[in-house]
């Protein structure tokens, strides 16, 4: 196999590939993506995401990217924290997501928050210019998860925090059997919504093969980043990573 190619699912492609197809992705749901979340997480995304914005240390002022940030449900909650004198930035490189993402912030009253399409492995922002970086189950889908980490290290303020909230992977044996099996309904829950499943299947091969919480906890160090922990949620179905620049 050739060592430059990377996962896409359980599909081993080159990463121009994988890039392509993951756009191809998110085109495809982006205009039903946020009810297909409440369907498959019966709204618990919505939880998950203000405990991870808890651990961000943000205050009034704060500037804060949100990187992979779709159709902007975090930067909504960002916004809330930092107020308009602090400053959000949405970023994803699918352009499909961000103009979703831009209208619904628009339309709940959130114009002031700022949205970009960007890829997250080339961050077209300065050096230590941010307080705070948020992933909210994006980073599984980049091409190439050790040179985005990097970009947010090298874009976050020294003492800046990353937090990164993600599927993950749980010990408990009768727990994993009943995910497992719930996860057989969100091709046929995304046939009905969105008119196409391909994208649900891909996103159980995407958990499948994202590294556990140990091993993200490394390449997250590795890309310069210290007081590297992470917190269960749901049993370790799904982990916030917090780290330190």
């Amino acid at each position: 196999m050739n060592e430059d190619r990377v996962n896409f699912g359980y599909d081993f492609v080159e990463p121009d590939e994988k890039t392509r197809r993951v756009g191809n992705v998110f085109r495809t749901v982006a205009d039903r993506y946020d009810v297909m979340n409440d369907v498959m997480s019966f709204g618990l995304h919505r939880i998950f995401k203000r405990i991870a914005i808890e651990t961000t240390s943000l205050r009034p002022g704060s500037k804060v990217l949100d990187v992979a940030g779709g159709t902007g449900d975090l930067c909504g909650l960002l916004a809330d924290v930092v107020g308009h004198q602090g400053q959000v930035i949405l970023a994803d490189i699918n352009e499909s997501m961000t103009h979703v993402g831009r209208d619904k912030l628009i339309d709940s009253g959130y114009a002031w928050i700022q949205t970009t399409v960007a890829d997250a492995e080339k961050l077209p922002f300065p050096n230590c210019y941010f307080d705070a970086i948020t992933i909210a189950f994006g980073l599984r889908n980049m091409t190439n998860k050790d040179c985005a980490l990097t970009e947010c290290h090298r874009i976050l303020k020294p003492g800046g925090i990353l937090v990164i909230l993600e599927f993950s992977k749980t010990n408990h044996p009768l727990l994993k059997r009943a995910y497992r099996f719930y996860q057989q309904s969100w091709p046929i829950a995304g046939q009905l919504i969105t008119g196409d499943s391909a994208p649900y299947h891909y996103l159980i091969e995407s958990i499948d093969v994202h590294p556990n919480q140990s091993e993200l906890n490394c390449i997250i160090a590795d890309a310069g980043f210290r007081e590297v922990r992470y917190e269960n949620l749901l049993g370790g179905l799904v982990a916030i990573h917090r780290a330190e620049k």
